[in-house]
């Protein structure tokens, strides 16, 4: 099978699960509310500030087409695998900063580079979401969520195949308003319990 036809095949299956998904979750993460953003990301506005400002562009999420999800799919791949996975302790000394990774980072680096990537190939920043979640251990994390009319999809060093929100193992805590990248919401997870039988 030809690299087109995969791609083609796998937005397939996305089209195919979404519409036919046997949970009881919305598609797209449920918001309650603003919140502080973490420290990390009020940190970095501080040096990109042009970066952490309101959104401009439609407000409704992304139309999912077979040629914008093959650009997210490459840009997900490529920035999993040009970057080498090291702590902030390691790489700076300091227990959180968030930084744009030239060749290696931790989570919260790795969602940033997909961000500007993706950014730069088309996608508007009202849809590509810094988020933080919890994984099963209690550890915090930090993924992109791409939000999309087909659902909110994460995009995580962790691994490469790109999923809809509610089949990861993470808990969901807060992430960046849609309308205005310098401001974070929270997040209505509720599969508490669900999360915890996810082996």
């Amino acid at each position: 099978m030809t690299k087109r036809k995969t791609t083609g095949f796998i937005f397939g299956l996305v089209t195919a699960f979404v519409a036919n998904s046997a949970y009881a979750l919305p598609a797209n993460i449920p918001v309650i509310g603003a919140t502080n953003p973490p420290i990390g990301h009020y940190e970095f506005c501080k040096t990109y500030s042009n970066e952490c400002g309101p959104t401009r562009g439609s407000k409704s999420p992304l139309h999912l087409q077979e040629t914008n999800w093959r650009e997210v799919v490459k840009i997900n791949y490529q920035v999993n695998t040009a970057i080498t996975p090291m702590t902030d302790e390691e790489i700076y000394g300091v227990d959180e900063r968030w930084a744009y990774p030239r060749s290696v980072g931790d989570c919260e680096d790795y969602a940033l580079l997909k961000r500007k990537l993706l950014i730069e190939a088309g996608i508007p920043a009202s849809d590509l979401l810094m988020t933080v979640v919890l994984q099963p251990n209690g550890d915090g994390h930090a993924v992109l969520t791409l939000r999309t009319d087909r659902g909110d999809f994460v995009l995580d060093n962790m691994r490469d195949k790109i999923l809809l929100w509610s089949e990861t193992e993470y808990r969901f805590i807060k992430r960046q308003d849609s309308d205005n990248s310098g401001k974070w919401v929270k997040l209505r997870d509720g599969r508490v319990n669900a999360v915890a039988s996810i082996n």
